[in-house]
């Protein structure tokens, strides 16, 4: 199996063109096997690029433990930049299908060497009621809300990006609660479908430091949905602006929630690591 390594803002996965390439017959497997970090290739994840019958590609994704996922915001502008460098769709703006519906990127590529850098995606609208996130909580939107688990209460706010989200805004985000807290979240009954756990520290009404606890793969550097959540959920709770910057472990992403019912767009860099054959 050929496949490309990429990352954007560190939230890595490794990456198959179905164009060019048959498609694994089991990838779920083959997501367990390539994200290992110790046996395998390393990453958050196995990404398949596809071609699609509604836009210029598809783009499906399965976390590390082999669970598919609706959408994955880092995984989508790394799905453009490939899309893009490898000459398979050359417009600077593409439709790319995913398990949350058809979404467009606007590529930016380097003048001389024009391989992408940066790309927009315009995530969609935020989904803010309880049974479509899906959360137990009740509230349309579900905002600070109070979520017991094993003896401490958090507050916090469920929103949807195609996938569920639990933001919690902490003083500082520690590996007490990301790593001991997330997993517990993340399969806490209140959430029956799982869910993403962001941990948020507010700098200013324009700027936050985020952690992501993420469904399925553990701890990871970025979460383009999960930031895209917590620009909405700021809002919400009259935390933050429309328009923040985020910083994550991996690198920073810039977000702008256009308003009530309207997209939110975020924009970050997508980078190609390597390329190689798996024998699996």
């Amino acid at each position: 199996m050929k496949f490309t390594k990429m990352h954007g803002a560190g939230n890595d996965y490794v990456y198959v063109d179905c164009f060019n390439n048959p498609t694994p017959t089991d990838p779920a497997a083959v997501s367990i096997r390539v994200a290992d970090r110790h046996k395998g290739i390393g990453g958050d994840g196995l990404i398949l690029i596809l071609p699609s019958d509604i836009a210029d590609a598809k783009m499906r994704m399965f976390n590390a433990d082999g669970s598919e996922s609706q959408m994955c915001g880092n995984g989508l502008r790394c799905v453009g930049k490939y899309v893009y460098d490898h000459n398979i769709f050359r417009q600077r703006r593409m439709k790319v299908e995913t398990g949350a519906g058809v979404l467009t990127l606007d590529i930016e590529a380097d003048e001389d060497l024009d391989l992408v850098t940066q790309v927009t995606v315009d995530m969609g609208p935020p989904i803010l009621e309880d049974q479509r996130i899906p959360t137990l909580l009740t509230g349309n939107p579900v905002v600070n809300q109070s979520l017991k688990v094993d003896g401490r209460t958090f507050e916090v706010t469920c929103v949807s990006m195609g996938n569920p989200h639990c933001v919690i805004y902490v003083p500082k985000a520690t590996d007490e609660l990301v790593l001991g807290f997330g997993p517990k979240i993340e399969n806490h009954s209140a959430f029956p479908e799982r869910v993403n756990v962001e941990f948020v520290e507010v700098i200013s009404r324009t700027e936050v430091r985020q952690r992501t606890w993420e469904r399925g793969s553990g701890e990871t550097l970025a979460c383009g949905t999960g930031a895209s959540a917590v620009c909405v959920a700021g809002v919400l709770s009259d935390r933050t602006d429309h328009k923040i910057l985020n910083h994550l472990l991996g690198g920073d992403l810039e977000l702008t929630w256009l308003g009530q019912d309207k997209s939110v767009m975020m924009k970050g860099p997508a980078t190609e690591v390597f390329t190689g054959h798996w024998p699996g």
